[in-house]
């Protein structure tokens, strides 16, 4: 049986869960991809050339690609020295094929080609917008960027997020929501990654619509700033909230971090996030996935191979033609 997946998100959440589920054959991959990004060469980019954030975009291409893994690494490769310091060679020849091809989506479609990657990656929103926290204080903080790596007091805990100017959603994203049989959201920074999708205008009650199955894969850690003691089920009504559907399941991982690494992130003020089973499932989740999907390395990160075998168990369990 052959499964249309649609993954939405940003970053690298997206990047490992894509990176799994490119080499399962029975799956026809969809990326949703988060356009808000502010920060480090994206952001350059942005306010240099005027177009849309490329980065994240970038990530989702790569990790999808069939070509070598010297070409995807080549195409990952960060400048060190001026007058390219801290330049992403992918992000650059994104920016050239926009210029070239006249548009951000014609670009995007052509670096697929190139890099023969086997699905499809989709802008959620063509609209340049940007991202906007409001503090419990009523402090509003403008650009991801800026709400991703704080200069302000992170004690102070975000009230909402919002778009400004308001973001109208990519018809293809919304055709793609349609067609699906499954839905991810990838694991990421929750209000600086997955909730932007959420956002956008149309995005929601695409979601709304839609018959197939969400399934939410949760994060490993907080981030400080952001989900400062969140538990799984804190950032669960968050999705509710921005989303206006409760996820019909949540991949949580199973299993301690290694110490060492739980050491690096407690300087960061970073912590594993706590998976309160009963709260979830009042929330109205009917299927709670407990792995273990993390990687082994030296940052704390979805597994790719663990993460897609456990999102097809998933599938497999959710869907009813395969039950019967």
């Amino acid at each position: 049986m052959t499964y249309t997946v649609t993954v939405i998100g940003g970053g690298t959440g997206s990047f490992s869960v894509l990176s799994g589920l490119k080499n399962r054959d029975e799956l026809s991959i969809q990326s949703i991809v988060t356009m808000m990004d502010s920060g480090g060469d994206s952001g350059r980019l942005r306010d240099e050339f005027g177009v849309l954030p490329p980065g994240d975009a970038r990530r989702c291409l790569i990790a999808l690609s069939e070509e070598s893994q010297l070409l995807r690494d080549l195409l990952d490769f960060r400048f060190s020295d001026a007058p390219l310091e801290d330049r992403n060679l992918g992000n650059l020849l994104l920016l050239a094929l926009t210029k070239q091809l006249g548009s951000e989506r014609r670009a995007i479609d052509a670096f697929g080609r190139l890099l023969k990657i086997k699905g499809q990656v989709i802008a959620v929103t063509w609209t340049r917008t940007h991202l906007f926290a409001e503090l419990a204080d009523g402090t509003l903080i403008r650009g991801e960027a800026n709400i991703s790596v704080p200069k302000h007091d992170a004690a102070i805990p975000i009230a909402r997020v919002f778009l400004k100017p308001q973001a109208a959603a990519n018809p293809a994203a919304l055709e793609a929501i349609g067609r699906s049989n499954f839905i991810v959201l990838a694991p990421g920074d929750l209000f600086t990654s997955t909730v932007p999708n959420l956002l956008v205008r149309g995005i929601p009650q695409a979601l709304q619509r839609a018959r197939a199955p969400l399934i939410y894969i949760m994060n490993l850690m907080t981030k400080h700033g952001e989900t400062d003691g969140f538990t799984a089920s804190r950032h669960l009504a968050e999705i509710i909230r921005y989303g206006g559907r409760v996820p019909d399941a949540i991949l949580a991982h199973n299993g301690k971090v290694p110490a060492n690494l739980a050491l690096n992130y407690e300087a960061e003020e970073s912590y594993p996030v706590p998976l309160d089973a009963d709260a979830v499932r009042q929330l109205g989740v009917r299927l709670i996935k407990v792995e273990d999907v993390m990687l082994k390395k030296s940052l704390v990160r979805h597994d790719p191979v663990r993460t897609s075998n456990a999102l097809v168990s998933m599938f497999e369990e959710l869907d009813p033609a395969a039950q019967s």
